[in-house]
Formats: C-alpha cells, structure tokens, sequence
C-alpha cells in the first residue's frame, strides 16, 4: 500500500548537525547579554535613554518626513505660481514702456527681486547640497507648472533663493527671500527637542544615582559581613530597599545572636571541662612516679590538646575585632618557627601585603597550613602576592601529599588520611577544617594541588 503524505502544513525538519533556532536564541542572547552592561546604574540608565532616544528619532523623523517636507513642497508651489504668473503677465500684457511696473508690482506685491535679463545662456547647473529637500521640491515645481529651461542657486547666498528661466527673447532673473519656499525654522525645533532631552536625562541621571546608591551600600554592608568586617549601616532608598536593609540588618543581629550564644555555651564547657582536667592532673601529681603514671600525663595532656582545638574549630574565633595586619610580617614568623623546628623554609613575597583581618583567625589559619607542611614535609616554600581583588597565600611542602580524589575530603572535621599520612604523628583532624572555615568566614577560600615539590600546596585566597 502506497503511504499518503499528510495534507495541510509541511514539517519542518532539522538535521542533527544544524544547529536549532532555540541553539541560535541562545547564543544570540548570551551575545547580547555579554554586550550590556553588567551595573544596575548602567542599566537603568539605559532603560530610560533608549526609549527617550527612541521617541526622539520617531518625533524628527515624522517632523521631518510629515511636516518639514510638506511646508517646503507648499512653499516651492506657492513660489513657482508666483513667478508662472510674472510669466504669464510679461507675455500677455504689452511694456512700451519696459518692465519697471512689472518689476515693482512684484516687489512689493510678492516679496521678489525680478530682473528681466538680456538673451543669454543659463550658468552652468551647481552641484546639488546634502540636504537637497529645497532644490528637489523647488525644481519639480517649475518643471511640472512653468515647463522651460531654467538654473536654481540654493547655496550661494545663504539668505536667499536664486533663480533663472529662460523665456526665449529675455531671461528672467528672480530673487527670493529663502524662507518663502524652504520651511526654515525646522533647526529650532531640533534644537529644542535635543535640548529639553538633554536636561530630562541629567534629572534622570540625578535621580538614578540617588536611587542606585542605597542598593550599592547594601551591597557593600553584605560584602563586608562576609568578609567579618562590620560596617555601620543604616537603610535608605526606596520602600523595597529599606525593607531589604533592613531584613539585612535584623538577619545579621540574628548571626550575631546565634554566635554570641554558641561562644558563651562552649566557654561555659570549657571551663567545666578543664576543670575535671586539672583536677586530674592534682591526681596524678600526687601518685607515686611510674610507667602508668607517665602514660597517664600523656594522656591527660592530649586530651587538653584535643579539647582547645574542637573548641577553636566551634567557636571560630568570633567576636574578634577586624584590623589592618602585615601578613608579610606574620609569614616571617611562622618562616622563623618552622626553621625553629629544622626545617628549611623559603619565604617570597610580593607586592603590597596590608590588608584588613581578624588577626589572630588569620594567623591561626596560616599557621595550621604551615604545620601541616611542618609536620609532614622537609623542605617548606611560603610565597605571597597580591593584586587589586585578592591576597594569595601558597604553602608548599615536599611530603607525602594528598591523592587529588582526596583534596576536599580532608577538609570535613575529625577525617585523616592515615594512608597518605603518617599514622605516629598526633592530631585532631581538624587543622585544615578550621583553616577553611576561617577562610571561608573572611569572604575566601582554600584549595589544594600538588606542589612542585612533589608534596602538597595549599592555597589561601581572600579578597582584599
């Protein structure tokens, strides 16, 4: 049985390798979006200029189209019937006498400065101006109404409209005033309407500015407290604004609550805690010394270890005050404690390294990262640069490393690699999950590769 194809509509079928219109949507519209700007105030000056500019080239267009063109075609007709009239007298009515009436009733009648020129040839034909609107209207009207050889001059005098007819036995010369055949006030309407939308879009501008700097201010208040930098913020603005300030406001005294009340439940358990700890140390001063009694001390001494290093990791050092701190200063001495230990360490650092911190949650971030590199590697290499959006911090080591499957597994709290490590040197598993959370808390981050040592590079980042 012989298929039917389906009447009606055709199918439209893509081949696989073309791309789809939605593929081409996309792209232009990624194309699009990288060419805008990426500000809010850019953009909301855009979206009110672009339709003023709109309106602006709809209004002169159709000014320019409507009303210019048809005024100077009515004022060419109206010029072209004048001097078709002085034809038609100067061939009907009889001058014994010469033309001089003729010449006054068209001065002061018509507005014309008429000569009637002895027999001669035209001027040469003048190339026609960039705006030719008065030279096409005007010579299409004494084409169309007079029919015979004539030369117009519209760009010799500015002021005035020459021109000249062949008449066979003479040459009428006429001299007219530019604003009787060419509307000419256009220009004033230009300039007004560019003038009234140069100052629509300064208040436009004015009042964008004002209305985009509340939203820059919570923008930068938000920064800042991911940063840990408190800043002294009050909202502003708009009604939708403020309520966001102050949203943001409420959301960081809830933060802050919520830290405040963490630090005070584990100072209260610390304090419990190391209690029982020194009472246990009493205990074992007054024992007898031993083999049980050194392993005890050891012991109750790791256990003290442990218990101020999960409470550094909860507590996060909050509430610690933002300050300006030389990390290149900080560097040198955990280069000189590393090389306190025996290891050989190499410091580089580059550029300006001042910046804003939490002091000591920095330098403990640091300073975890460097005895990490201490505890497992020989030879330690601390380099520091800074550009205009970060502070880059790198450690490297020639120890065992990290296998990359396992980068990010070692920062989740209490997990050690015991594989990739060695299992005789102590530890909480903590270091490097209280370093990223201090990272973290001043807007950064850290990641780890493998160092050109052969061992592990940990590498700190934060904004300036």
């Amino acid at each position: 049985m012989q298929a039917h194809k389906p009447r009606g509509r055709p199918f439209i079928t893509f081949s696989p390798s073309l791309p789809r219109p939605a593929a081409w949507w996309r792209k232009g519209a990624r194309l699009i979006a990288d060419l805008l700007p990426k500000r809010l105030y850019s953009r909301s000056l855009l979206i009110v200029v672009i339709p003023m500019v709109i309106l602006q080239c709809v209004i002169a267009y159709f000014f320019m189209e409507r009303h210019w063109q048809s005024v100077t075609f009515r004022l060419s007709t109206a010029l072209t019937q004048d001097i078709a009239a002085l034809i038609d007298l100067y061939r009907t009515m009889p001058f014994d006498k010469g033309t001089v009436n003729l010449e006054r009733i068209a001065f002061e009648r018509m507005g014309l400065d008429v000569d009637f020129l002895p027999k001669q040839p035209l001027p040469i034909a003048l190339p026609k101006p960039f705006i030719s609107l008065l030279d096409n209207s005007l010579a299409g009207e004494i084409h169309k109404q007079i029919g015979l050889p004539f030369w117009i001059d519209t760009v010799g005098r500015s002021s005035m409209v020459e021109i000249r007819i062949q008449l066979g036995d003479a040459v009428l010369r006429v001299l007219a005033r530019r604003s009787a055949a060419y509307a000419s006030n256009a220009h004033i309407f230009l300039l007004w309407m560019l003038g009234t939308s140069a100052v629509l879009l300064a208040v436009a501008i004015a009042f964008l500015r004002n209305q985009i700097r509340p939203i820059v201010r919570l923008a930068l208040a938000a920064e800042n407290l991911g940063k840990g930098r408190l800043i002294d913020y009050r909202p502003s603005g708009a009604l939708e604004v403020r309520r966001a300030g102050y949203a943001f406001i409420e959301m960081r005294r809830r933060i802050e609550r919520t830290l405040e009340q963490r630090t005070t439940m584990l100072n209260g358990v610390s304090h419990d805690l190391r209690t029982i700890l020194t009472r246990f140390k009493l205990s074992l001063a007054l024992m007898d010394e031993g083999p049980d009694g050194d392993a005890l001390h050891k012991d109750v001494d790791e256990m003290g270890r442990m218990l101020e290093a999960y409470l550094a990791f909860a507590r996060g050092d909050a509430g610690e005050d933002s300050a300006a701190i030389d990390v290149g200063a900080l560097l040198g001495e955990l280069k000189s404690d590393a090389e306190r230990h025996g290891r050989q360490t190499l410091i580089q650092v580059s550029g300006e390294t001042t910046m804003v911190v939490r002091p000591n949650a920095f330098k403990r971030c640091l300073a975890n990262l460097v005895g990490n590199a201490l505890r497992y590697g020989r030879v330690i290499q601390i380099q520091a640069f800074r550009d205009q959006r970060f502070l880059t911090v790198t450690v490297d080591d020639d120890g065992p490393g990290i296998p990359p499957d396992q980068c990010e597994d070692v920062f989740r709290p209490f997990h050690r690699l015991d594989r990739a490590r060695n299992q005789d040197h102590g530890g909480t598993g903590l270091g490097l999950a209280i370093a990223r959370d201090i990272a973290r808390s001043h807007g950064g981050d850290i990641h780890l590769a493998e160092s050109p040592l052969g061992g592990l590079r940990a590498t700190v980042r934060v904004p300036v």
